[in-house]
């Protein structure tokens, strides 16, 4: 993947922004078996949240992470991870059909081909996804200086920045 330390120290503000937040995280794994399993620094930071290992490109075509995903009635969903033209495209396309909202983390997100998640990006703005980096996502969801978890939050943006 291209600049995996990268993905790692952004994903990290996500999950730990989300934890701060008490929004639900799921962790999702495309055939663990054979290409590896989520960074245990990443998983560390969420120890309450299922692993679901998958074998469909997309989330949502795997009945069980399809089913843990409608168990939370999510208007919202926000991706980050691996990789962007296969398994974050395919499922940011399949939320949107399930009229979610989607906010793909551009920071947080990796290809082996960076060209080729360039084009999958544009494509997703172009059917209503918004790409957008970490900070701006979870600032948007603080809204305010007032939010009780805003001076959190601002520290673990410098602790990741």
């Amino acid at each position: 993947m291209n600049e995996p330390d990268d993905l790692v120290r952004r994903a990290s503000l996500a999950i730990a922004a989300s934890q701060g937040l008490q929004l639900p995280i799921l962790f999702i794994e495309q055939v663990p078996a054979k290409l590896g399993a989520t960074s245990p620094e990443l998983l560390a930071l969420a120890p309450d949240a299922k692993v679901y290992p998958k074998d469909t490109f997309s989330a949502f075509g795997d009945e069980a992470v399809s089913d843990a995903i409608a168990a939370y009635s999510p208007k919202r969903i926000i991706l980050c991870g691996l990789e962007t033209p296969v398994c974050v495209y395919q499922t940011a396309l399949a939320a949107l059909r399930a009229n979610c909202r989607v906010s793909v983390l551009s920071d947080a997100i990796s290809a082996r081909r960076p060209a080729d998640a360039q084009h999958c990006l544009t494509a997703l703005r172009d059917q209503g996804a918004e790409v957008l980096p970490v900070e701006t996502v979870f600032y948007a969801l603080l809204e305010t200086v007032q939010h009780p978890f805003f001076k959190a939050y601002t520290q673990l943006v410098k602790a990741h920045g």
